[in-house]
């Protein structure tokens, strides 16, 4: 294992923080200054400032039901931020976005590794979502939206659409483009009124109540992993 992964997965600091304490010269291996190429083997004697590195980190993996008006970022100082609303005793961070006016599921961890797995477009992992849009929909409407839509440039994907009332309808999407759904929707001419998110990949919102979280099952966590 990478040096600066090692000391990552000991909840210390991030990657990039490691690699700024390895250039510096603070971090020992067995004795001997450590490299940004330095290998770690189980066993080895890691330092930074001379103090061993704390216990291997347990991995979190957390399931949110967000609520509109909280802003994923990191960022402390922005009011509203998701890390502040969870709370949570680690220190974790989003997987991916989902933007301040929609609600429903996102992801938390504490596992760096994980993130570009899971947001990889090449990956097509399915993330579903219901929408709710003004003035009602069209047959014309959900074909377009399915079959893909100009935004920004680019066609989006063909992707799955269900309607689900005379102004409401689920999507599912294989990728994640800035406001998506809102884009693609105001490009037709339509208004997105709610827009909930159900499920990424295998997990499912289900009955989650606004506002709350829980961990992720291990069978859900063995999915991310793709054990």
């Amino acid at each position: 294992m990478r040096l600066n992964k090692h000391i990552s997965e000991s909840g210390v600091a991030s990657r990039r923080e490691a690699d700024a304490w390895i250039a510096a010269g603070r971090v020992t291996v067995n004795g001997v200054p450590g490299v940004l190429g330095t290998q770690v083997k189980e066993g080895d004697d890691v330092r930074v400032d001379g103090r061993p590195l704390p216990a291997r980190r347990k991995d979190i993996y957390i399931a949110l039901n967000k609520p509109r008006g909280i802003t994923c970022t990191t960022e402390r100082d922005v009011p509203g931020n998701i890390v502040d609303f969870v709370g949570h005793r680690e220190r974790i961070f989003p997987v991916g976005r989902l933007d301040k006016d929609s609600e429903g599921l996102i992801l938390l961890t504490n596992n760096g590794d994980i993130v570009n797995e899971i947001l990889r477009v090449e990956h097509g992992h399915e993330k579903e979502y219901a929408v709710t849009v003004e003035p009602a929909v069209t047959r014309t409407f959900l074909s377009m939206m399915a079959a893909g839509v100009r935004i920004g440039g680019e066609k989006t994907k063909a992707c799955v659409v269900t309607p689900t009332g005379s102004a409401s309808f689920r999507i599912v999407l294989t990728q994640g483009l800035n406001r998506q759904i809102r884009r693609m929707c105001s490009a037709l001419g339509w208004r997105v009124k709610r827009l909930v998110r159900l499920r990424i990949m295998h997990i499912g919102l289900g009955k989650l109540e606004s506002g709350r979280w829980r961990d992720l099952t291990p069978a859900e966590i063995a999915g991310l992993l793709g054990k």
